[in-house]
């Protein structure tokens, strides 16, 4: 039946002269897609109160302000089976009122809506997967104004990962609502080399574990703490920029398990790698601490940046990791990260510390001009480069700065 309906609807696009070349939509994640995800912190257990509770606080606590504009559900909002015409349907008792009041719920406070589904035939969770539905799977997103689609990756056997996100690629774009399109396929199949034709973003590992520098056997497979994936994918930077990013997975910020410190340095490097910023938190039960951290602006404007460049690590000095990413108007961000379990002495003269970029051809030469620094956590300015920096960084914390030439 399910092969019938797919069928009928590429007729039904030949008859109408709707034989457009597929493609991704374009103008959409010009920078990278900020938001909020369901899976880090409840998993399958999601419904429709914690939804709209959710989209409450963006507004209450200034996400939507801050940038954030995505409200994604991830996997366990489908009911366990197709109807009898093989359509995804909510489930029932978790969302009685439906995907597309809830849709409209989250548009109405101006922030946009996104679902998830996998290539597999069936979920992670063991929901229904689009594998052989992947037209009516699109056009059932598009009758709930979905924005927002993280498409993920098993129960796929022997597929091959660039063909199967394409086909969801081509179905999206059919059913004419413009989609974000990310693809979850962990890095297996180096997404980064095919993606982006096909998606907006990618995952270049699997799952984040909520600890700073750790790894987590779940059995058959792993999931990674922040340092981790730091450091599994530190040279593929060239493949991202303006609608094609590179995805580290979401944010642990907020959960509770590593110190602020920690948290601050997760949410920094995030930004310096022009990672999408998707919270995995309960915004309900956020603290203080963390809520300064993700409404950073001054941070988030580093992830941000039009320029869309992604950061990389320049050296390390003792357990210090130094950071550079270059910005508009020959601007830079730098960032020195404590790695070690003891705090760190920095004593660094800025002359000592040009930084090139051979991919992107940038280059900074404290040498050769001054710049202004500007502390973005603790938002204030720090001098220039003709005083020698001097700072102490506790364990797992991070300096960051914002380095402009001074007129």
């Amino acid at each position: 039946m399910t092969k019938r309906l797919n069928l009928l609807f590429l007729v039904f696009i030949l008859i109408s002269g709707l034989t457009v070349k597929a493609q991704k939509f374009d103008n959409l994640a010009k920078t990278p897609p900020m938001g909020w995800n369901s899976w880090n912190t409840f998993a399958t257990n999601i419904n429709e109160k914690l939804v709209r509770e959710t989209a409450d606080e963006f507004i209450r606590l200034g996400l939507k302000e801050a940038g954030y504009k995505y409200l994604v559900l991830d996997d366990g909002w489908m009911a366990m089976e197709r109807d009898a015409a093989g359509n995804l349907i909510a489930d029932p008792k978790k969302f009685p009122s439906g995907m597309k009041n809830l849709a409209d719920y989250i548009h109405g406070k101006g922030m946009q809506f996104g679902l998830y589904n996998c290539a597999g035939s069936k979920t992670c969770g063991g929901y229904p997967g689009s594998r052989g539905h992947e037209y009516q799977d699109a056009l059932t997103y598009a009758s709930y104004d979905c924005d927002f689609l993280k498409y993920d990756w098993c129960n796929t056997g022997k597929m091959v990962g660039s063909e199967a996100y394409t086909t969801m690629r081509d179905a999206l774009y059919a059913a004419k609502r413009p989609v974000v399109f990310s693809i979850c396929e962990w890095g297996d199949q180096k997404p980064w080399k095919w993606g982006g034709p096909i998606g907006h973003m990618w995952r270049t590992t699997g799952d984040i574990y909520n600890c700073f520098d750790c790894e987590h056997s779940n059995g058959t497979w792993t999931s990674w703490g922040v340092m981790k994936i730091v450091d599994m994918r530190d040279s593929i930077r060239q493949y991202a920029g303006p609608g094609h990013w590179n995805d580290p997975d979401m944010l642990e910020v907020g959960n509770g398990v590593m110190t602020v410190a920690e948290d601050r340095t997760h949410f920094a490097l995030w930004s310096i790698m022009a990672a999408p910023l998707i919270l995995g938190n309960d915004l309900r039960k956020i603290t203080p601490e963390a809520l300064a951290i993700i409404t950073n602006k001054e941070v988030i404007a580093v992830d941000q940046d039009t320029l869309g460049i992604q950061g990389f690590r320049v050296k390390r000095i003792g357990n210090v990791d130094v950071w550079a990413k270059p910005l508009v108007g020959d601007n830079w961000a730098i960032a020195f990260v404590n790695r070690g379990k003891e705090a760190a002495n920095l004593n660094l003269k800025w002359a000592g510390l040009p930084i090139t970029d051979d991919i992107f051809k940038k280059e900074f030469t404290p040498g050769k001009k001054t710049y202004q620094l500007r502390d973005l956590y603790a938002k204030k300015e720090e001098g220039t480069t003709r005083k020698d920096l001097k700072a102490t960084l506790v364990s797992h914390d991070i300096l960051m700065l914002r380095l402009s030439p001074k007129k």
